[in-house]
């Protein structure tokens, strides 16, 4: 009994073996004749067949449930891919949106006549804005090219037209006030808007534009040139015109009222009023003419100056045109170094300085006469304070609330500033409600004492003045001190001929006086000149040095002090 079942055994285990195989070959195919093809490979016996038969019609008799095809697998694995239903789309086909074109920049572009080091101040806007130049906005993008931006440019700016040596940008450092300016450096293609982009901060900070070797013109320009054609305007009440609101205020300034009801009116009006002009009389020594309240302040320095290089000018113009050959600033400048003549030589001089910065930048001088004596003489100090400033440039003089312009404006603002140098300036200095920079009876003016004065640097800006006079050829300062204009000279203290009426202070001057002649003195008198001597460093009153004391106090009270 257990030798055959041992016997049999091996046949058994043969028989599962078998019926393993065909079940994993009946996995891996789809037929029912790869699964017999598959079996007939193997040698087996006949129950082996029997039992292969019975599982094939349990198959197909549906006892064991199909194997799914690989397309069903697939189609329940991605069913959006493989699925060809018409019901609704469990995920929607995919549609391709157009990119958004990116945002312009707004960017702010201020145009500048010159090169400049520093941002320009709101004086220098406002005159920048008159001339057409100023800022402006644009509108960029990142793809704008370098051609692209110089015709947007060239559109609100029509003055880059005419520049032909070039332009570049600048940015402002940070802060308040005139900041220094840094160079945007283009790449290879020149200036993008990439490269605005990223200067101006996103169009946060404007940018500023300047030409390489142009200089752009600053005169400003009339109201309704086309340059301000896209500004908003606004209508002035006082003469009906339609202003920039940019410009607005500073038209309200000097703007005159007119009635513009009818043609005849106004016709009226203009003959009235110029009638009601004030009456011009002519100078005495020039021939100029100068309205009566301000003739007799011209005329009281016209003789020492006007007449005088007028004359001269002319002398000099004569000789130059009837010398062979053309002339040159060069020639005029090495000739009056060799000139004997003090005269001549000044006004050679004063030519080759002003033919030298012709071509400049004009220095503006403004002041309001609408405003107060006191503020009015701030403006003067305030322009002549100024440091590194090249005086011979053109003038152009700009009296706020008069209508008059031209070289007699000039002539006003230079006389202004000498009739002030020895009036003094209205406003308070050292506790004074004048303040004066020379003291002393006309004739005999001397510079004050006043360490004030001397340290705020008054008399380095009243020397401007009187130099600026001189080389526009406006009025000089008259009625100083023989002894003073001797040091000033380079002259000596102790050779100057001094006078008792140089000394301004009267009390002084009366106590010096005690030492003139020979008639004996009382004991006050000689106590008054020994306190005094005392005071000032000087030996005593003795019976031998009265003369060189007299002289010594003098010297000391007048150039010394």
């Amino acid at each position: 009994m257990t030798s055959r079942e041992n016997e049999g055994a091996p046949g058994t285990s043969h028989a599962e073996l078998l019926r393993s195989a065909r079940h994993l070959m009946s996995l891996l195919t789809e037929s029912e004749r790869g699964g017999g093809a598959a079996s007939s490979d193997v040698p087996c016996s006949s129950q082996d067949i029997r039992e292969g038969r019975q599982i094939g019609q349990n198959e197909r008799s549906g006892n064991q449930p199909p194997r799914p095809s690989i397309q069903m697998e697939l189609t329940r694995s991605f069913p959006g891919m493989f699925t060809k239903g018409k019901g609704k789309r469990r995920f929607p086909a995919v549609n391709l949106v157009p990119a958004k074109r990116p945002k312009p920049v707004e960017v702010a572009f201020h145009l500048l006549p010159k090169q400049y080091e520093k941002t320009p101040k709101e004086q220098d806007q406002l005159v920048h804005l008159q001339a057409g130049l100023g800022r402006r906005t644009v509108y960029l993008d990142e793809s704008t090219t370098h051609d692209e931006l110089c015709e947007t440019l060239k559109g609100v700016f029509p003055q880059l037209e005419a520049v032909t040596g070039g332009w570049m940008i600048y940015k402002a450092a940070g802060g308040w006030g005139s900041r220094k300016l840094s160079l945007v450096a283009p790449d290879h293609t020149g200036y993008t808007g990439k490269i605005v982009k990223a200067a101006s901060q996103g169009g946060k900070s404007p940018l500023y534009i300047a030409p390489i070797q142009d200089e752009l013109n600053t005169t400003p320009l009339q109201l309704n040139n086309e340059v301000f054609s896209d500004m908003p305007k606004a209508m002035c009440q006082k003469c009906g015109a339609a202003i920039p609101l940019q410009l607005l205020m500073e038209h309200l300034k000097s703007c005159n009222i007119i009635d513009v009801d009818n043609d005849e009116e106004n016709l009226d009006n203009v003959e009235n009023n110029s009638e009601q002009a004030p009456a011009q009389e002519p100078c005495p020594i020039c021939m100029e003419m100068f309205t009566a309240d301000f003739i007799e302040v011209h005329a009281a320095s016209c003789g020492e100056s006007d007449g005088m290089y007028e004359v001269l000018d002319r002398s000099t113009v004569e000789e130059q045109a009837a010398m062979p050959g053309p002339s040159s600033s060069e020639k005029v400048t090495d000739e009056w170094i060799t000139v004997q003549d003090p005269t001549k030589a000044m006004s050679l001089f004063r030519d080759s300085i002003l033919s030298h910065h012709e071509s400049k930048n004009p220095l503006l001088l403004s002041m309001d006469i609408r405003k107060s004596p006191a503020e009015q003489d701030a403006a003067l100090i305030c322009f002549y304070k100024k440091p590194k400033v090249e005086w011979a440039r053109p003038l152009n003089c700009r009296l706020e609330g008069d209508a008059a312009i031209g070289e007699g404006v000039s002539r006003f603002f230079l006389s202004t500033c000498m009739n002030k140098l020895k009036s003094g300036f209205c406003f308070n200095f050292a506790n004074t409600a004048v303040t004066h920079l020379f003291d002393g009876q006309p004739g005999h003016l001397v510079p004050s004492a006043s360490q004030f004065l001397v340290e705020s640097d008054m008399f380095i800006m009243a020397g401007r003045m009187v130099g600026h006079s001189f080389v526009h050829g406006g009025p000089c300062l008259s009625g100083l001190s023989p002894a003073v204009v001797h040091v000033l000279f380079g002259g000596s203290p102790e050779t100057a001929t001094v006078t008792p009426e140089d000394c301004p202070d009267l009390d002084i001057r009366e106590t010096i006086r005690l030492l003139e002649g020979e008639s004996e003195l009382s004991d006050k008198d000689k106590t008054s000149v020994q306190e005094l001597a005392y005071a000032w460093d000087l030996p005593g009153l003795t019976g031998n040095n009265r003369r060189w004391l007299f002289e010594k106090m003098l010297i000391h009270a007048v150039c010394e002090i």
